[in-house]
């Protein structure tokens, strides 16, 4: 994963926590820890995904800054193709039986206004489930790299998935204290996250 797709994330140096927050303000934390303690090595997981993150971290604080600047989302151009560029429509094959191209043309609007409402009831229907499961995995992912090695750690998983929030505390206390406090807020965010149909 880039650094310019995440939002926020934790860096940590075994299982002490360094840094948390935008990825600038990380990547600067831990081009200091690296400073002082060469021999380490720091691993940056995004907070959205817990996946790892690479920076590069070579040069001044400033080339640094100016690197994490210049692949940001917003400086990447807008994509340009066949469609309605100006829209962000982009024109692709759709393959469906004749009965289904019989009741989109019925349709008010056509075909391609249809789909395009279809999709989006689809994606407003699913995306309180479709965030859930996003926040279940980062949290999983997380937990595996960090604490795959610790006691407890796979019941504490299990404990999670089955939303047991008491055993999931309890296995997780013992843990060091910044990988025990990372996961629980990731778990809560996780829980806190609405499924469709709560």
């Amino acid at each position: 994963m880039k650094p310019a797709d995440s939002t926020r994330c934790t860096a940590f140096d075994g299982h002490r926590r360094i840094a948390s927050g935008s990825p600038e303000k990380v990547a600067l934390a831990v081009r200091t820890h690296l400073a002082q303690h060469r021999a380490s090595t720091p691993l940056v997981l995004d907070d959205a995904s817990g996946q790892a993150l690479e920076f590069d971290l070579r040069g001044s604080a400033d080339d640094v800054r100016a690197r994490l600047r210049s692949v940001a989302p917003d400086a990447a151009p807008a994509p340009r193709g066949p469609g309605r560029p100006k829209l962000g429509v982009v024109a692709k094959e759709v393959t469906l039986l004749p009965r289904h191209w019989d009741w989109l043309s019925r349709q008010p609007g056509g075909a391609s206004v249809t789909l395009r409402q279809l999709v989006e009831d689809a994606r407003r229907a699913g995306g309180a489930r479709e965030q859930a499961r996003q926040a279940g995995e980062a949290l999983d992912r997380a937990m595996r790299t960090l604490a795959g090695n610790l006691p407890g750690y796979e019941d504490a998983s299990r404990a999670f998935w089955r939303g047991e929030k008491p055993a999931f505390e309890r296995l997780t206390k013992p843990w060091p204290a910044d990988v025990r406090n990372y996961v629980r807020r990731l778990a809560k965010l996780a829980w806190s996250t609405p499924a469709s149909g709560d």
